[in-house]
């Protein structure tokens, strides 16, 4: 359960992160964006670092699928686009790689 929160919460640094990029490129915010988003985006990495794997890589792996749900939910909430049947579908499949990777059992 520590690690699906962990994976949620770096998730959200991570997108707002990048967002304060897109919109300081694409939207015309103002350069200081980038100082929230630099910010937020080491608090993203510093929480992957809390996830109880024995390797990095299995933890960004399994934070994949969290992450493109993630992103949907992002959409969905601050970009005022409602995801589809396949956008749905998609993070679905994710959530399912992820769970496998992250709850598996191991040899």
């Amino acid at each position: 359960m520590k690690s699906t929160i962990v994976y949620v919460a770096a998730a959200v640094a991570e997108i707002a992160g990048c967002f304060a990029f897109w919109g300081w490129l694409r939207l015309g915010k103002p350069i200081w964006w980038l100082f929230p988003g630099v910010f937020s985006l080491i608090v993203f990495a510093y929480l992957l670092t809390l996830v109880q794997t024995d390797a990095a890589g299995r933890a960004y792996a399994a934070y994949g699928g969290i992450y493109i749900a993630a992103s949907l939910v992002w959409l969905w909430a601050i970009e005022s686009v409602r995801p589809d049947r396949w956008d749905i579908a998609g993070a679905s499949i994710c959530l399912i790689g992820a769970a496998v990777i992250l709850w598996g059992p191991r040899g």
